[in-house]
C-alpha cells in the first residue's frame, strides 16, 4: 500500500502542474476584462492602463504564466483584486462554511440513501420500496438551483419555517444559541444539495445489494442459519458498497460544482459564493485560486477512494 501511494502522489505532481496551466489559460481565455470592473465604466483610459500595469496585466501572458507558477509552487494563490485580500486568507475564511454545509449533506445523503438502497433491495416489491423508487428519481431528476429555490419559495416565503438566506440570523448569538441558529440556517441548503446524492446513492446500492444476494455466498451464509440481519449488512453490503466509494470518488467534482449554484441561491458564506463573486468581478487570482484548490482537493478524493477500495474488500491487493 505504501508503494502504491507513492506512486500515486509522484503521478499527482504532473497532473497537478496541467491543471494549473490549463486553468491560468482558460480564465485568461475567457471574455471579460477585469480592469474595466475595477476601475469603472467612466474611468479614464490612462488610469486603466496604469492600473493594468500595477497589477502585471501588460506583461505578455507567457511572462504571467511564469509568474502565477512559482506563485503557487511558493504557496501563494495570489492576491484579489476586489477584496484586496490575499486569496489563501479568503479560502481559509470561506472553508470551514462550505465544509460544514458539505458535511450534514454527505452524512445525511450517504447515511440515508444506504439506508434507503438495502430497504428497497431486500423488499423489492412493496409499496414503500415502490414510493422510494419514484422518490429517488424525482430527486435525481431536479437541478439543484431549482430545488432550492421551491424549498426558499414554500419553506421560507410561504410556511416562514425556515430563514430566506445566509448562515446566521443579524441578531448576536453565541453558545448553544448561535449553533441552534447555525443549524436552523442550514436545513434548506443541506436538503437542496442531499437530494441528488441522496437518490444516486440509494439507487446504486440498490441495484448492487440485488446483485450481491444472488451471489452463492449469500446462498452460503442463508444455509448456515446466519440471521438475515448479519448476511444483509455484514455480508451483502459490504460488497454492495464498492460502486458506492467509486461513484462518491468521481462524483465529488460535481458536488463542488454544485456547491457554487446552491451557496449562491442561499446566500451561504463558503467557497462556492465566493467562486461566483469573483467571477461576476473578473478577479483572476480569485478564480485561479478557488480551481487549483478544488482541484487538487478532487484529486486527493480520488486517492483516498482508491485506498477506501482496500479497507472495505480485503481481495484488493495493490501490486
Amino acid at each position: 500500500m505504501s508503494r502504491y501511494l507513492f506512486w500515486r502522489l509522484l503521478q499527482a505532481i504532473p497532473l497537478s502542474l496541467g491543471v494549473i496551466v490549463l486553468t491560468f489559460l482558460l480564465i485568461r481565455l475567457a471574455p471579460g476584462d477585469p480592469i474595466a470592473v475595477l476601475a469603472g465604466e467612466r474611468s479614464t483610459a490612462e488610469y486603466q492602463a496604469q492600473l493594468r500595469k500595477d497589477l502585471g496585466l501588460d506583461q505578455p501572458l507567457p511572462v504571467q504564466l511564469v509568474r502565477y507558477l512559482g506563485s503557487v509552487l511558493s504557496g501563494n494563490l495570489g492576491y484579489s483584486f476586489s477584496l484586496q485580500q490575499s486569496v489563501l486568507s479568503l479560502v481559509l475564511q470561506r472553508l470551514p462554511a462550505t465544509l460544514l454545509l458539505m458535511g450534514a449533506s454527505l452524512l445525511l445523503s450517504v447515511t440515508l440513501g444506504v439506508w434507503i438502497g438495502v430497504r428497497t433491495a431486500v423488499r423489492p416489491h412493496t409499496l414503500g420500496s415502490n414510493v422510494a423508487t419514484v422518490g429517488s428519481l424525482l430527486g435525481y431528476s431536479l437541478p439543484s438551483f431549482w430545488l432550492g429555490q421551491i424549498l426558499i419559495l414554500v419553506f421560507a416565503v410561504w410556511l416562514h419555517w425556515f430563514p430566506l438566506v445566509g448562515m446566521t440570523s443579524l441578531v448576536r448569538l453565541t453558545g448553544l444559541a448561535y449553533w441552534a441558529d447555525v443549524a436552523w440556517h442550514l436545513v434548506l441548503p443541506t436538503l437542496t444539495i442531499s437530494a441528488f446524492n441522496l437518490a444516486l446513492f440509494a439507487r446504486l446500492v440498490r441495484a448492487s445489494m440485488r446483485e450481491a444476494l444472488e451471489q452463492d455466498f449469500i446462498v452460503s451464509a442463508r444455509g448456515k442459519g446466519l440471521p438475515s440481519r448479519i448476511v444483509v449488512y455484514r455480508h451483502a453490503l459490504r460488497n454492495a458498497l464498492l460502486p458506492v466509494v467509486t461513484i462518491f470518488g468521481l462524483n465529488l467534482g460535481a458536488m463542488l460544482a454544485g456547491f457554487v449554484l446552491v451557496e449562491t441561491v442561499f446566500g451561504w458564506p463558503g467557497l462556492g459564493r465566493l467562486t461566483f463573486d469573483a467571477i461576476a468581478a473578473r478577479d483572476y487570482p480569485v478564480i485561479g485560486g478557488m480551481f487549483v484548490f478544488l482541484s487538487e482537493a478532487v484529486i486527493l478524493a480520488n486517492l483516498l477512494t482508491d485506498v477506501l477500495y482496500g479497507a472495505i474488500d480485503p481481495r484488493i491487493r495493490y501490486a
